[in-house]
């Protein structure tokens, strides 16, 4: 006895139903990925504010490497942490008890003086500072040396014509010097506009070591994988169902078997 027998195709994995989209290993390797992201994202975050304070510069006075409007980051460290060459936000009764931003050229026991030969001299050593605007001598003026007591820093700012810094204060009780204890955090990079990490200070290297950057490029590693693996595990599901809806379109387009 014959007849025509029709095949059925039968529900395919990944449809439009109701249901989950995608296998069970690709939703839970996706809900992993979204958890450690949302670690990673917020985990970066919570770390750089426990470890940065952010400052806005308002003034010229540490041109071109910190322009007006200028927005930072500082490393909160303890005034004992700084080296020469730093760029260190401090304040000080005697300056007018403002948070301030200048660069540290010379240290307790050390000996400073300018100019010889247009350069800064640190214990009988001319600096090279790269930092300074192209063609300006380290200081628009002489004065005569400075021997920086113990515990206390001799700051300048880079743009030195127009910088309100220790060469203000030589008349002071203290030479133009600050404590360290006046030093709440050490100037890591300019985020706005991105100009990143600030420029390490080679010319003081034959004077001893340099600060190490603080940790702000792993804190910036850790945010950035951390939204990568929340927007791609979250994106999963989106792509599953599209894929799933497109082979399950190509299915019911395939002609039906006759026997």
């Amino acid at each position: 006895m014959g007849g025509d027998s029709m095949t059925h195709t039968a529900p395919r994995s990944g449809g439009t139903g109701s249901g989950p989209v995608g296998s069970r290993t690709g939703q839970r390797l996706s809900g992993l990925a979204v958890a450690l992201g949302l670690v990673l994202f917020l985990g970066g975050f919570a770390w750089g504010a426990v470890v940065y304070l952010p400052y806005t510069v308002p003034t010229s006075s540490m041109t071109p490497t910190i322009d007006p409007g200028d927005r930072i980051l500082a490393q909160r460290v303890d005034g004992g942490e700084v080296r020469r060459g730093d760029v260190v936000v401090f304040k000080d009764a005697t300056w007018g008890n403002a948070p301030m931003v200048k660069r540290v050229v010379a240290v307790g026991g050390d000996t400073v003086s300018c100019c010889q030969d247009g350069k800064l001299k640190v214990n009988g050593k001319e600096i090279d500072e790269t930092y300074l605007p192209e063609g300006t001598p380290a200081e628009m003026s002489n004065f005569p040396a400075v021997t920086v007591p113990k515990g206390r820093l001799f700051l300048l700012g880079d743009e030195r014509g127009n910088s309100v810094d220790s060469t203000a204060h030589l008349t002071d009780a203290a030479s133009g010097t600050v404590a360290r204890s006046s030093v709440d955090a050490r100037v890591d990079a300019v985020v706005w506009p991105m100009k990143g990490m600030l420029e390490r200070p080679t010319g003081f290297e034959p004077l001893g070591a340099l600060s190490s950057p603080g940790p702000l490029r792993t804190i910036t590693v850790l945010v950035i994988a951390g939204a990568v693996l929340v927007l791609g595990g979250g994106a999963y599901g989106p792509v599953a169902k599209r894929t799933g809806a497109a082979r399950a379109r190509r299915a019911s387009a395939e002609p039906t078997g006759v026997r």
